[in-house]
């Protein structure tokens, strides 16, 4: 007897069977054929365009022994078949000698199979990145970053980066490729128009030299984090809207430089922004009856951007006062433990010596606000300082200095201390020449400290070269200039010696003989090297340890150094051209004076 419930329970199996086998009509179940290998072509539109020879070799041997473990992808092309997934599984197969390989044949209509392949490749482990930038920059055309990082299982960022480098021209994609060049590096290239690219690519010549295109980099990106401007203002200039909405703001192309990083990418509106910055600073000062003082010393107030800058200032009517003329109290800064382990973090300060360096700088402090506070009552009026080339400002509190009434002649003041329109001729010809002594030791200054921290960049430490002559003669003199104290012995060395509490002098010898390794002693003397150079009034011409390690690092770095000295040399030889031609205007109005 059949029951109302039996009843249903059929009829549900029923359906369910129904639409189980729907379900099979809809999905049908794909067959793997062995297809003969000649009848299977490679797609010539395929993305992929490199194949590395030794895991092709690699795997045909696997292929020989086990055979194609996963099918490829193939769709039909009148008698033959394309592959759409699977090109790398084929050449290796034909290398193994193989005469037909299994086969899964689907149907595919428009683009679908390029997108199908471009997906396929780029979630491989080992995709090529200059190839993987173009395959990505392909799918942008149909599907947002954000879109295109879900389906691969990357980040924004990272899909973002990618779409940046695959705008950069094939003369710097090969560098990619080959290694020479960094992903990093090429996507801050390709920051830049393709003609800029180029010539960035024909200034640096026929050997790839990162060094010299991070400092054309540099030259042609801007720091927005120090605009003189406010970023976010839409109205500074109109037409280029706010910094930080801009496209060019490498913060909105993905965190290129790092981080929330900002930096401007299209130096002639930063140079724009800038200069109507300036204006208006003038304007405020002229309105708001504000002193504003140029960063310059009158040591330097002849040289022409700084002409340039005071003939501005007093084009609009502002009285020009440099550095020299005023006196100048600045809010103080409230000093903190973790700025005063940067400020000593190359002394070898215990934590009880940082927090006697706080407790001296917060007494400085206190001193400092309280002069501050009262600095209207003491005669400081409201002021502005700028900088004549950043044109970077701070509101200060500023007195000009009163000069006594009773001075007789500023003629009998030291040579040094006129200005260069009270002098005579020939007093005005050893000012300059003197200033161009002071002006190349400066440089010298400035090109040495760029050459040691272009060394530190490199791997100049690990470097397994055997030692130059001049290596160790800069050793040796930079040992003999800079003896190592007894407490930064047992805090930086004491792991050469290992632990020597319970050793004799000379059983801790003994140890250090027995565990000494060349390697060892090779990275601490270039680490030694790179540490003891000395900068400030010191450089590669009037230092020991500095020409030393100088001489030592042409061993190594020769090209680098040799481009960092000619474009010293190109600013230098043009200044004192202008010099020349100052001189001899001064030596023919001697002559006429003679005469």
């Amino acid at each position: 007897m059949t029951t109302k419930a039996s009843t249903t329970r059929k009829r549900r199996s029923t359906t369910a069977t129904a639409k189980k086998e729907v379900n099979r009509k809809k999905v049908p179940l794909l067959q793997i054929e062995n297809i003969p290998i000649g009848k299977i072509k490679p797609d010539p539109k395929q993305p992929r365009k490199t194949f590395d020879e030794k895991q092709l070799q690699q795997l045909s041997d696997s292929i020989k022994i086990f055979g194609v473990l996963q099918p490829i992808t193939v769709r039909k092309s009148g008698k033959n078949f394309i592959i759409v997934m699977g090109e790398r599984r084929f050449r290796a197969s034909k290398i193994a000698n193989k005469k037909t390989i299994p086969s899964i044949v689907r149907t595919y209509e428009n683009n679908e199979v390029l997108e199908v392949q471009i997906i396929e490749n780029l979630q491989r482990k080992d995709v090529e990145p200059t190839e993987e930038a173009e395959a990505i920059a392909y799918l942008s055309d149909k599907y947002a970053p954000s879109e295109i990082a879900e389906r691969l299982g990357r980040t924004d960022n990272f899909i973002r980066q990618r779409l940046k480098l695959a705008g950069l021209i094939d003369g710097f994609k090969y560098y990619v490729r080959s290694g020479e060049m960094t992903i990093s590096l090429g996507v801050g290239v390709a920051l830049f128009e393709p003609e800029e690219q180029q010539m960035m690519l024909e200034t640096m010549g026929e050997e790839f030299n990162a060094h010299q295109i991070n400092r054309m980099i540099n030259n042609r990106t801007y720091d927005l984090e120090k605009a003189p401007f406010d970023i976010a203002d839409k109205t500074l200039v109109a037409k280029a809207g706010s910094c930080a909405e801009c496209p060019f703001n490498a913060a909105n192309q993905g965190n290129l430089f790092g981080e929330g990083k900002m930096v401007c990418t299209k130096s002639p509106c930063f140079e724009t922004k800038k200069t109507k910055s300036f204006l208006n600073l003038i304007e405020k000062s002229k309105k708001e009856n504000i002193l504003l003082i140029p960063e310059i010393r009158k040591y330097w107030a002849d040289e022409e951007k700084n002409q340039l800058v005071i003939s501005q200032l007093e084009n609009n009517g502002l009285k020009v006062y440099l550095l020299d003329d005023i006196e100048i109290i600045e809010n103080p800064i409230v000093p903190t433990l973790d700025a005063i382990k940067i400020e000593y973090q190359h002394y070898d300060y215990s934590e009880d010596e940082l927090k006697a360096e706080l407790d001296e700088a917060i007494q400085s402090y206190k001193e400092d606000l309280e002069n501050y506070n009262s600095a209207e009552k003491n005669g400081f009026v409201n002021g502005i300082i700028f900088h004549p080339e950043t044109y970077q400002n701070k509101n200060v509190f500023i007195k000009v200095i009163e000069k006594s009434k009773n001075d007789s002649s500023e003629y009998a003041a030291p040579l040094a201390n006129r200005k260069m329109a009270d002098c005579t001729p020939e007093e005005q010809i050893i000012k300059i020449n003197e200033r161009e002594i002071r002006k190349k030791h400066i440089e010298n200054n400035k090109q040495f400290e760029e050459v040691v921290q272009m060394v530190r960049e490199t791997d100049y430490i690990d470097t397994k070269k055997t030692f130059s002559t001049d290596e160790m003669v800069a050793f040796s003199i930079s040992l003999f200039e800079n003896n190592v104290d007894f407490t930064a012995q047992q805090k930086y060395f004491s792991k050469l010696l290992g632990d020597t509490s319970k050793m004799t002098s000379v059983e801790t010898v003994a140890h250090f003989k027995k565990n000494f390794k060349k390697e060892i002693f090779h990275k601490l003397i270039r680490y030694i090297l790179t540490r003891q150079v000395h900068f400030g009034e010191s450089n590669h011409v009037n230092n020991l340890t500095n020409i030393s390690f100088y001489r030592a690092m042409q061993g190594y770095y020769k090209p680098k150094i040799a481009d960092i000295e000619k474009s010293y040399a190109e600013k230098r030889d043009k200044r004192v051209a202008r010099l020349k031609e100052r001189i001899t205007v001064l030596e023919k109005k001697i002559q006429e004076l003679k005469d």
